[in-house]
């Protein structure tokens, strides 16, 4: 999967049986956040992201990607009302992840209005080591895309917790 090419298109159900395509959501931005109901990382990028989220209005859709298959879909279901996110895509059995090569939840990828993978990586530089947020990835990449202009940074390393892809 590169920059600047096609994201790949997928199908996926939420919390409520209801099919969701990417490709379904051309003509806008599309935010994918690999998620998990446990990772403190995925908690605070939640709240963080609601207020962009209100900021951008409805020409930018996030879809939330449940990740982690030690989750079960009803602990994912309980964090999602307790963060108020919807819709959550039940994607940690799909293949989903591995495709966009996803490692960490968070970890983010934003497609423009093309259908496009424009970024992917952390939603900011927050790590161990720097506990205080100093830019967003994620707002630089979508304010540069609502401007008609290429992320300045398209890729960074993400920031969070492993990604469980099998249950022991």
């Amino acid at each position: 999967m590169q920059l600047g090419h096609p994201a790949p298109d997928f199908s996926l159900l939420d919390l409520s049986g209801q099919i969701h395509r990417l490709n379904d959501y051309r003509g806008r931005i599309v935010i994918l956040n690999f998620w998990s109901a446990e990772c403190p990382h995925a908690a605070r990028v939640d709240r963080e992201l609601g207020t962009y989220l209100r900021e951008w209005g409805e020409r930018v859709d996030l879809l939330t990607v449940a990740a982690n298959a030690n989750e079960s879909q009803e602990q994912v279901a309980a964090a999602a009302r307790q963060r108020g996110l919807r819709p959550v895509l039940l994607g940690s059995r799909s293949g989903v992840p591995d495709e966009y090569e996803a490692q960490t939840t968070p970890h983010l990828f934003v497609v423009d209005a093309d259908g496009i993978l424009r970024y992917r990586g952390a939603f900011d530089d927050v790590t161990f080591r720097q506990r205080e947020a100093t830019r967003s990835y994620l707002k630089d990449a979508v304010e540069a895309l609502s401007a008609g202009r290429s992320p300045e940074q398209a890729e960074t390393a993400p920031y969070g917790c492993t990604i469980v892809r099998h249950v022991p």
